[in-house]
């Protein structure tokens, strides 16, 4: 079956064109200048809207156990809602823990997806514990799974934490089969000294997971890690949800002397504060509580992310949607800010809040398509596949209509989320119709996908690596 996306403007890594996009199948035909494009197909009338890439959240934790609960978006609910907001693909993560099998864990979240996903779906693994066995695991998950993405964590002892030792050997490891370690930037133990103080003097409102984790435990963690790396023989490393200006400075420093070093914000980094979020009334703050935190508002991290992004210091735009409601998980938390789930829900959001960007001058068109959508494929070797509006490519295809307005609210969203972390918030635009591999599963407020029909994507490894 043929479909002519016809009158629309295409977003290309140059900038935008007009163009009309003919997909047949699940793929990408032609691109034709306006007018040219043969008679015959059905039409989509794309006049006055953006054609983009379906975007690629390349940082999910759908249904992940996590502080004694699990995160409620299921693969089902939240590769809905995904769709619903433009975003085509996910990357999610699979998990393995201490004492298990890598290549157990990575079947866990196969049967998690099994017939369940509305979209395209990949995963990075997390490697809790690095030993002999999980370090050989590595090869056979890059040579035979297509899982390039291995993740590690300087946080939480006792749950995903490894030493320097351990991140060490598994760099070493991720250098000679030319995958990209994942990192969590931030001072686990000493953290954990912070918050037990914090709570030995009575502070325990969700304001104080913020300010026990200071955004120079996240620098110190960052500048560690890169370290580690060039020890590693410059292995490839990608700092996820970069949330502070002085982590940004030590990824930056590396950037300029060129090497394999990327990073990843997030919405929340880019738009929400500390002092407004995280330390509203009473135990409101816990609806933003997540790791890294938000920041002061009284400094200059949003501003810094912006220039970052703009400057490509900052790669990438995921969302690490990990959420929890406030009935029965972030209320474990009252009393004692340690124990609320980390998490804040965005997979249905990230399209339009990063299209503000755009609105308000923050980004050019190019630089949100790169940051959503093309960057993410070619990090983690989707590209050109995936990420691009070409011949031969998927036809995941957003059609965005910047006069379009989106109000954001839990009594509208999709995700199985009891509140909002955007309750109320305006978009100056808004997903209008959404194709996936040349299936239109959203189109005007109507939501026509079905679980089951998104695919596993084994990935190759990242385009961007020297």
């Amino acid at each position: 079956m043929s479909t002519l996306i016809k009158g629309g403007t295409v977003i290309g890594p140059t900038g935008p064109y007009p163009a009309d996009v003919l997909v047949d199948g699940e793929t990408i035909a032609a691109i034709f200048a306006p007018g040219r494009a043969p008679d015959g197909p059905d039409v989509i009338d794309a006049t006055g809207k953006y054609v983009i890439p379906g975007a690629i959240d390349a940082h999910t934790h759908m249904q992940m156990p996590f502080g004694g609960t699990e995160a409620s978006d299921t693969f089902d609910t939240g590769t809905r809602a995904a769709a619903i907001g433009g975003t085509t693909t996910i990357i999610d993560f699979a998990i393995q823990r201490y004492g298990e099998v890598v290549q157990d864990g990575l079947a866990a979240w196969h049967a998690k997806t099994a017939d369940q996903c509305h979209i395209d779906y990949g995963f990075h693994m997390i490697v809790g514990g690095v030993d002999d066995d999980s370090l050989k695991a590595m090869d056979q998950l890059v040579a035979s799974e297509g899982i390039t993405s291995f993740k590690l964590f300087m946080a939480y002892p006792g749950v995903f934490y490894s030493d320097d030792g351990q991140i060490l050997r598994a760099m070493q490891k991720a250098r000679d089969n030319g995958a990209l370690i994942m990192m969590h930037a931030e001072n686990g133990p000493a953290i954990d000294v912070l918050v037990k103080q914090a709570l030995e003097r009575g502070e325990t409102d969700p304001v104080f997971h913020g300010l026990t984790r200071p955004q120079e435990l996240e620098a110190e963690a960052t500048s560690r890690a890169i370290w580690l790396a060039s020890v590693a023989a410059d292995c490839p490393l990608y700092i996820v949800h970069l949330s502070a200006s002085k982590a940004l400075e030590q990824v930056k420093a590396a950037r300029d002397l060129g090497r394999n070093v990327f990073a990843e914000t997030c919405p929340q980094y880019l738009y929400l504060t500390l002092e407004d979020q995280l330390g509203a009334p009473g135990f409101d703050g816990a609806k933003w509580v997540c790791s890294t935190p938000l920041r002061s508002k009284h400094e200059s991290h949003r501003a810094d992310l912006w220039q970052g992004l703009r400057t490509n210091d900052l790669s990438v735009v995921s969302t690490d949607h990990c959420p929890f409601c406030m009935k029965d998980q972030k209320e474990m938390g009252i009393g004692d800010f340690s124990k609320i789930p980390n998490g804040i829900g965005s997979v249905e959001h990230r399209v339009d809040l990063l299209y503000q960007g755009v609105v308000d001058g923050k980004l050019s068109l190019a630089r949100w398509v790169e940051t959503i959508a093309t960057t993410p494929a070619r990090m983690f070797g989707m590209y050109p596949r995936k990420g691009i509006i070409a011949p031969g490519s998927d036809a995941d295809i957003v059609l965005y209509d910047p006069n379009g307005r989106t109000r954001i609210s839990v009594e509208t969203h999709h995700m199985n989320m009891d509140y909002s972390a955007w309750e109320g918030w305006e978009i100056d635009g808004k997903v209008d119709t959404v194709l996936s591999r040349g299936e239109v599963i959203a189109s005007g407020g109507e939501y026509t996908g079905r679980a089951g029909r998104g695919k596993y994507v084994p990935r190759g490894l990242s385009d961007y690596l020297v």
